[in-house]
């Protein structure tokens, strides 16, 4: 409102100019002091408007900041339809084959079933409680992980640390796990034989421990798990099972770093699988 009538005070102004000429017989004599006064007010008007202009888009960003930064704090409200579990026959999984995560990791530690295994530094298993009711599921070691031998302990893990924080939980009450058990060259994605030939290791980790919840971390977790090549935006805002154990897809940090527009999304996710966490776990 405030820019439109400053262009109409503007406009005003140009119609003085355009009758300051005195009329004679030999055309007109412009009064240039006049001019200049008028000219003046030209100059004083535009930086009016373009002031005001300026006030009023940095109160539209303020707002539009404020507006993002309480969407990200605050708790959204989730869908009924997919806080919890419907429509999943629960059970418990395969039979396991191994009596513990230690014997299991003493029987594959020394894999070589890929080329993997001659360029690893070390073997990453997996870490935290051997009978945790909540899995997380990522896709395969990066360097850190490869260095250290455990899995999410880079930028990734450190984010993940926090996620976890939010929903009251901590590394020691779950469990944690990867595809695969070796990093790929330069953290390439996992190709199809690397995961052929990892992912029956995985199976007996789930089988072990028997979680109550499984948490897909990413779009390859995603698709070796529930075995098909959706995209993971589809794959989200629904509860899937594997072998009888409800599996909750979400992003995987390293995504969340990349694009933090993700971020509420994970959130959401999160939500959702502590509250199913709590009710199962009671």
């Amino acid at each position: 409102m405030c820019a439109d009538r400053q262009d109409v005070d503007i406009a005003e102004v140009f119609r003085k100019v355009s009758r300051t000429g005195i009329g004679t017989s030999s055309g007109i004599i412009i009064d240039s002091k006049r001019v200049d006064m008028l000219a003046a007010e030209i100059v004083a008007a535009r930086s009016v408007v373009m002031s005001s202009e300026a006030k009023s888009e940095q109160s539209e960003k303020n707002t539009t900041e404020m507006n993002v930064t309480k969407s990200a704090t605050a708790t959204p409200a989730l869908p009924s339809s997919s806080t919890e579990i419907t429509g999943i026959q629960i059970g418990a999984g395969q039979k396991a084959e191994f009596k513990s995560l230690d014997s299991h990791f003493e029987n594959i530690c020394e894999c070589q079933k890929c080329p993997l295994g001659a360029t690893r530094t070390k073997f990453v298993y997996g870490v935290g409680s051997p009978t945790a009711d909540l899995m997380f599921v990522g896709e395969a070691p990066g360097k850190n992980e490869d260095e250290q031998g455990e899995p999410f302990v880079g930028r990734a893990g450190k984010l993940l640390d926090k996620i976890l924080a939010a929903i009251d939980l901590t590394r020691s009450e779950i469990y944690i796990a990867n595809i695969l058990k070796c990093r790929p060259p330069d953290n390439r994605d996992p190709q199809s034989d690397e995961m052929e030939h990892c992912f029956p290791y995985l199976k007996e980790q789930i089988a072990i421990v028997k979680p109550k919840i499984i948490v897909s971390l990413g779009r390859i977790s995603d698709q070796s798990l529930l075995q098909n090549k959706l995209a993971l935006g589809k794959m989200r805002d629904q509860w899937h099972s594997y072998q009888g154990i409800p599996l909750r897809v979400t992003y995987h940090p390293a995504a969340l770093l990349r694009n933090p527009n993700f971020k509420r999304g994970c959130w959401e996710d999160m939500q959702i699988i502590q509250a199913e966490y709590k009710r199962l776990s009671s």
